[in-house]
């Protein structure tokens, strides 16, 4: 199943290959995830299709720099990272499923990532 998903102005918007459906999604505590609050659903990269062009997304590296942390430029939305597994090497995206309007949040169940120590 595909779902869609976008910043909120719509500048970045993108399809998720989700298999059966989002069922559990994590909340990281890194410095960046704190901040914007984020509920991060990894796979594989080549799950998410960019729809828009990859010029429209604003980009963020930090700390070790492993991930680029995509957001718009004009409203500010940051709708996926991705990056290398840091355990497997596999090109990885972290979709934050606030920006995919099918997901029900309520029924989610939340797991803590200690994105801190990576």
């Amino acid at each position: 199943m595909k779902l869609p998903g976008s910043c909120h102005c719509g500048r970045i918007a993108f399809e998720v290959e989700v298999g059966d459906g989002v069922t559990e999604v994590y909340d990281c505590n890194c410095s960046m995830c704190r901040r914007r609050g984020g509920l991060l659903w990894f796979a594989p990269r080549t799950a998410l299709e960019l729809k828009t062009p990859e010029s429209n997304l604003g980009s963020y590296r930090f700390n070790k720099e492993r991930l680029d942390h995509h957001h718009c430029p004009v409203c500010g939305i940051a709708p996926f990272s991705e990056g290398a597994n840091p355990k497997t090497g596999e090109a990885t995206v972290a979709v934050n499923v606030r920006c995919l309007p099918d997901v029900d949040l309520a029924t989610l169940k939340v797991t803590a990532f200690d994105g801190a120590s990576l």
